[in-house]
C-alpha cells in the first residue's frame, strides 16, 4: 500500500514520501504493553494456527454500524486453553462460543484473552465462534490512517470501504491479528446490506440471497492463504464490467466493480489491465490467485492491495492522482494506483512478511516492479529513467526496517530508496538474466508463504553467488546510503589523472562495486572503505563519471583522508 501523508498547503510531490512513516509526528516513540500485544507472538497466540475465517456480518451504512460473528477455525500445536484474539476496544464482544459453551474472557487494550471451557488436544482442529457488534473506527485519512470509510456517491447512495494495513483487521472483525498467521485455507466473507446496494469482497463470488427487512446477503470465498489486512469489504451501488485475460492456455476472469455512472470511464481506463498482467507475469510468474480471479473495485479512498479485489480510487486518471511521482515523464503514461496495487498481488499477498517491520519486502519490491512495467511497455531506457527519478524523493530519515514485535514499520523510504537499492543490486550482480530470474524465483519458491526479511536477503545472495549482506545492512538498517568519497590529482607530464576513492559507510568493511565511465567506456570498479587509486586519461572536458544511475549512493568530491 502507498502510505503517504499529506500536509495542507504544501506541494504534494515534495512531501509524498515523508508521510509513509506511520509515526507521523516524531521518530521517537514510547512503546507500551499495547504495542507488545499487537506486534508480538504472545504465549496466548503461539499455540494455535489459524486455518480459516468464516465471517458473517450485517452492515448498516446509515448508522455506520456492523455486527455478526466470525467462525475461527484453528489447529493446535500444543495443549493450552487460554488464547488471544484481537478486536478493537470500541467494538463490543457479544459472546464467544467454543464446543457449544460460552467462554469467559477479559480485554486488555485491543486484545481479547479467552479461556476455553475445556482442554484441547495437540495437533487437533477446532472452531470458535466470536459474536461482536458496534460502530467501527472511522478512518481519518484513508488508507494511511485507516478504518471504515462511510461516504455517499454522486447519487447520494452509500459508498463504503475499509482499509486497515498497519492498524490491523481487528479494527472491524475479530481475528488473530498478526501478519505471521494467515488463514492457510482462506476465508469466506458474507455481508448483508440494504438491497439497493452490493457488498463486494475478496475471492470468488458464491451467492447473493435475499434477507429479511429488504436486505441482500452477498457471499465471497477466498481459496488461498490471505493477509488479515488484505481481507476487505466494499459496499455501494456497483455495476460489474467483465473481461478476461488469456495467456497461452490460461484464462483469468477479470471483473471491475465500479459505481454505475463510472462504467464508461472504467472501461476505457482499465484497458491497461491486460498489458500490465502480461508484463507482471513475464517478470514475476503467473498471477498468484487464478482460482479467485482478478478484481478491481472502486473505493472511497485512493487504493489498497486487497488480495484479488484491488481497491481503486485514482479517479480514472494516469499517474498518481494525475501526477508523475517520478518526475521522469514516464509516470504520466499509466495509472499508478492500478499498476502499484496490482504489483502487491506478488509482493505482499503471494509472498508475505511475518512482521510489519519487514514491510520493505512488500513495498520495495512492489515499487521496483513499477519500473519493470515501464521497461516492459516503453523500453529499458524508460525503466532506468523512471526508477532513478525517485532519487530526489528519498529522505534518509531513519532505517527502512522497523522494530520487531511491536507492529512498527520503518522509514517510508522503504518505497523509493528500497526500489533504488534493488536497482543498485541489479547493477552489482551485472547479469540481467540472473537478476530477473531471481525476481521470478522469489515468487515461485516462497509462493503463498510468510517469510522474514532476512530470508529474502539470504536467498538473493545465495542465488546471485555474491554476499550482498553489507549492501542490505547499509540500505535497510542504517538511515544513510553509502557515500563515495573521491579526489583527483592531475599529473600533467603523463597527461593522466590519479583518481582515489573509497566508501564512507556505517557498515564495517562495506564493499560495493560502482560503474565508472571513462570517456565512453564503462568499467565495474570494486570499492572498499580503504583508499584505492587508478590512473585514467586526462582530457579538457571531464574524462570520468561515477554513474549514479546504475546505483544509488551519494558523492563526496575532494574528500580528505582522515
Amino acid at each position: 500500500m502507498l502510505k503517504y501523508f499529506f500536509f495542507l498547503a504544501v506541494v504534494l510531490c515534495s512531501l509524498v514520501v515523508k508521510a509513509q512513516d506511520t509515526q507521523l509526528f516524531g521518530k521517537h516513540k514510547i512503546y507500551t504493553r499495547a504495542d507488545t500485544l499487537r506486534g508480538s507472538i504472545t504465549p496466548e497466540r503461539a499455540w494455535f494456527d489459524v486455518q480459516y475465517y468464516d465471517l458473517n456480518i450485517t452492515l448498516k451504512p446509515e448508522q455506520q454500524w456492523l455486527g455478526g460473528y466470525n467462525d475461527i477455525y484453528f489447529k493446535t500445536t500444543s495443549a493450552q486453553n487460554r488464547m488471544q484474539l484481537d478486536l478493537f476496544a470500541n467494538l463490543q464482544v457479544d459472546s464467544i462460543i467454543f464446543a457449544q459453551k460460552k467462554c469467559a474472557y477479559t480485554r486488555e487494550y485491543n486484545a481479547v484473552f479467552i479461556t476455553l471451557p475445556q482442554n484441547v488436544n495437540v495437533d487437533s482442529s477446532y472452531v470458535l465462534r466470536f459474536y461482536y457488534s458496534g460502530k467501527p473506527t472511522v478512518a481519518k485519512m484513508p488508507p494511511w490512517d485507516g478504518g471504515f470509510v462511510w461516504k455517499k456517491d454522486n447519487n447520494n447512495q452509500p459508498f463504503v470501504g475499509v482499509a486497515c494495513q498497519g492498524m490491523g483487521a481487528s479494527v472491524w472483525f475479530p481475528n488473530k491479528d498478526h501478519q505471521s498467521d494467515e488463514p492457510d485455507k482462506g476465508a469466506r466473507i458474507s455481508c448483508t446490506v440494504p438491497n439497493n446496494l452490493m457488498a463486494i469482497s475478496n475471492g470468488q463470488f458464491v451467492a447473493s440471497e435475499a434477507a429479511e427487512n429488504n436486505q441482500q446477503c452477498y457471499t465471497w470465498r477466498v481459496t488461498y492463504p490471505i493477509n488479515n489486512y488484505a481481507i476487505s469489504l466494499y459496499v455501494g451501488n456497483y455495476v460489474a464490467v467483465s473481461d478476461q485475460y488469456i495467456n497461452q492456455n490460461d484464462t483469468l476472469p477479470i471483473t471491475y466493480y465500479v459505481l454505475s455512472y463510472n462504467k464508461d470511464k472504467a472501461t476505457a481506463q482499465f484497458a491497461q489491465t491486460k498489458p500490465m498482467l502480461q508484463c507482471f507475469e513475464q517478470y514475476l510468474g503467473k498471477y498468484p490467485f487464478a482460482n479467485d480471479g482478478y478484481k478491481v473495485v472502486e473505493a472511497p479512498y485512493l487504493g489498497m492491495e486487497h488480495q484479488s479485489a484491488i481497491a481503486y480510487g485514482n479517479g480514472y486518471k494516469n499517474g498518481y492522482m494525475g501526477m508523475d511521482l517520478s518526475k521522469s515523464g514516464w509516470g504520466d503514461d499509466f495509472d499508478y494506483i492500478l499498476i502499484h496495487e496490482t504489483g502487491h498481488e506478488w509482493w505482499g499477498n503471494n509472498l508475505s512478511t511475518a512482521d510489519i517491520a519487514d514491510m520493505w519486502v512488500h513495498e520495495s519490491f512492489c515499487t521496483y516492479t513499477e519500473s519493470l512495467y515501464v521497461g516492459c511497455r516503453f523500453g529499458d531506457k524508460a525503466a532506468d529513467e523512471y526508477v532513478n527519478g525517485y532519487q530526489k524523493t528519498v529522505e534518509n530519515d531513519k532505517p527502512i526496517i522497523g522494530k520487531y514485535n511491536l507492529n512498527e514499520e520503518g522509514s517510508g523510504d522503504m518505497y523509493y530508496k528500497g526500489a533504488l537499492m534493488l536497482h543498485t543490486i541489479r547493477w552489482v550482480i551485472d547479469n540481467d538474466s540472473l537478476w530477473f530470474s531471481i525476481l521470478k524465483q522469489l515468487n515461485q519458491d516462497f509462493r503463498y508463504q510468510v517469510v522474514t526479511g532476512q530470508q529474502i536477503e539470504q536467498y538473493i545472495s545465495q542465488k546471485a553467488g555474491i554476499d550482498l549482506s553489507p549492501i542490505f545492512d547499509q540500505y535497510l538498517r542504517q538511515a544513510n546510503p553509502p557515500t563515495l568519497q573521491y579526489k583527483v590529482t592531475v599529473n600533467a607530464k603523463k597527461n593522466k589523472l590519479t583518481l582515489s576513492y573509497r566508501w564512507q559507510a556505517d557498515v564495517k568493511n562495506f564493499t560495493m562495486p560502482v560503474w565508472l565511465k571513462v570517456i565512453n567506456t564503462y568499467q565495474h570498479l570494486p570499492v572498499t572503505t580503504q583508499w584505492q587509486s587508478i590512473e585514467i586519461p586526462f582530457t579538457k572536458d571531464n574524462s570520468f563519471k561515477f554513474d549514479t544511475n546504475r546505483g544509488y549512493f551519494l558523492l563526496d568530491k575532494g574528500a580528505n583522508e582522515k
